[in-house]
């Protein structure tokens, strides 16, 4: 990257807020705690270059070696789930290593043991109430208590009310819709716009798992010639960005912009300019319209990863030592003839029967030498911060204070209160989670960038940015910890539905199998979770079931 590069791209992310930054700062002698926290980088740059050594045939020992049926790379959801899912095939002698000290992968959460050890997000923070085509979203809430044999939802974890506003024109609206004082065309426009959505919801192409659409749009294109003009119409959206297709669609309505960015920033990380019009649709058309969550906890998805890993440590591999191994980087992936293979560790070396990667695409080749992936993915940045506050600030007026707050034309995706969920009273100090997508730019030059910011530079980027809705938030803050996410998600570029079918179609090497929502080119917990549990089927049927009774 040039430095005229890296200085424009400087330019525009330190410039995102400088103007209004202003008005967020405390009052002088006023300090603010918080940093950065650790978010695997230096980690995960040591796997890079301990690989790169041992490509240089400068390997590193080990102090000594395991034999386990399959070796689980990654502890994210996919990773979890394909462990679950192994265990309820029968097949139970499986070790996971994860390159963290902990489980979660981006659904990890920040712990406060000053606050009553109170937890908050760092990445993803809720689930949408899975409809019928979540079998396995479903199954595994049923096992967690989640949702009983009748078919409801335990109230607890479904987002209490109010669950979201926006503020615009200077007062709190109930919902994310941005139409307050809204022109008739405006309004006109949003329901083309939702008259389109409900159409396409209606053809089931739109579902999650994403698998099942595609599989439906399949059939569309084998159907009757008006199945078959749709399947056309749906599939080119995935040639055309959001931008240009609601363009071509005469919507420029700026609420309506802004509103379907909102979407894709929440989902992929992704500007209308980036993300495909297929996927913009996916996030509007793939739930019912009445879903009556979502599911969600102080700590998000954490809570789910932490209750899946607690199931997993009930039981030991095949040589009693413990199946799932934290601050375990994997170094280097050898084939070995019959399709077995021999994983390399700093720790240690172990010999397994399959292998299932659970990790991001782009680590693969650098642990498996000579590996081209079939695809291009990119990853989008996200910055998430925790708020901790020694008090409500003020709120002005319009709707009361929810789960999910969202300023109109702001960059960000606004925060939500980490403590909405608990029944007791609210506590003294809250704690707010506010969520930004780095869209600006290429997300190479971006990511780089990302990592010279300093703290500071978040710290009143936040401030600016709340300061619009509650004027006095500096004065109540009194720690701001940043989370910077360098790798968060793929973006559903366009051509993401061609890039799935040549990953479902690849198969580089006997015994290896795939468990990462990359699988799909964009991270939802059901995508993860959904090839997770194939792989692991996949694998049963490979080794064959153990004799072992089930769970």
């Amino acid at each position: 990257m040039s430095d005229c590069t890296r200085r424009d791209v400087l330019k525009a992310m330190a410039g995102l807020m400088a103007a209004p930054a202003l008005v967020g700062l405390p009052r002088k002698g006023r300090v603010i705690a918080g940093g950065f926290v650790d978010d695997g980088g230096a980690a995960g740059h040591r796997v890079r270059d301990d690989a790169a050594a041992r490509r240089a045939n400068a390997p590193k020992g080990t102090a000594r070696t395991r034999r386990v049926g399959v070796v689980i790379v990654g502890g994210g959801i996919g990773g979890l789930s394909a462990g679950w899912q192994l265990d309820a095939e029968g097949l139970h002698d499986w070790a996971l290593l994860e390159l963290e000290p902990v489980v979660g992968g981006n659904t990890r959460s920040a712990h406060y043991p000053g606050l009553d050890g109170r937890r908050a997000p760092w990445g993803a923070h809720y689930l949408p109430v899975p409809d019928a085509d979540a079998v396995h979203v479903r199954r595994l809430m049923r096992e967690l208590g989640v949702l009983d044999a009748t078919g409801q939802w335990d109230e607890r974890v479904l987002c209490h009310a109010p669950q979201e506003r926006v503020w615009q024109h200077g007062r709190w609206h109930e919902g994310l819709a941005p139409l307050d004082a809204a022109s008739s065309a405006d309004r006109e426009t949003f329901a083309q716009f939702q008259t389109r959505i409900a159409a396409w919801r209606e053809s089931g192409v739109f579902r999650v798992p994403s698998a099942m659409g595609l599989a439906r749009l399949k059939e569309l294109e084998r159907g009757d010639a008006a199945s078959r003009a749709m399947a056309r119409e749906l599939r080119a959206l995935d040639g055309l960005t959001a931008d240009a297709w609601m363009r071509q669609q005469g919507w420029n309505s700026e609420a309506l912009r802004w509103w379907v960015e909102y979407g894709t920033r929440d989902d992929y990380g992704a500007s209308l300019q980036q993300a495909s019009a297929w996927s913009a649709v996916h996030y509007f058309a793939a739930r019912p319209v009445d879903e009556a969550g979502p599911l969600t906890w102080p700590e998000g998805n954490d809570w789910i990863a932490k209750q899946l890993f607690r199931r997993l440590l009930q039981r030991s591999a095949g040589d009693g030592a413990p199946r799932v191994l934290t601050g375990t980087p994997v170094l280097h992936l050898e084939p070995q003839p019959g399709g077995r293979w021999r994983v390399h560790t700093p720790q240690l070396t172990i010999d397994a029967d399959a292998v299932i990667w659970a990790a991001p695409l782009f680590v693969l080749p650098r642990v498996l030498p000579g590996l081209t992936l079939p695809v291009t993915l990119e990853h989008a940045s996200w910055v998430v911060a925790n708020l901790v506050l020694d008090g409500p600030p003020r709120e002005g007026s319009g709707a009361a204070p929810s789960w999910d707050n969202v300023i109109y034309g702001s960059p960000s995706l606004g925060y939500v209160v980490a403590d909405h969920q608990r029944l007791a009273a609210p506590p003294a100090q809250p704690i707010w989670t506010w969520y930004h997508a780095l869209v600006e730019g290429d997300a190479r030059d971006t990511r780089a960038a990302l990592l010279r910011l300093p703290w500071t530079h978040w710290r009143d980027t936040v401030l600016a940015d709340l300061s619009r809705a509650h004027p006095d938030l500096a004065e109540r803050v009194l720690r701001v910890d940043v989370m910077r996410w360098g790798h968060a998600m793929a973006r559903p570029l366009p051509g993401v539905i061609t890039r799935q079918a040549r990953l479902a179609a690849w198969q580089p090497a006997p015994g290896l199998y795939f468990a990462h929502a990359d699988m799909s080119g964009f991270s939802l917990f059901e995508e993860a979770q959904w090839h997770g549990v194939r792989a692991a089927a996949r694998v049963t049927a490979q080794l064959g079931a153990r004799t072992e009774s089930r769970d």
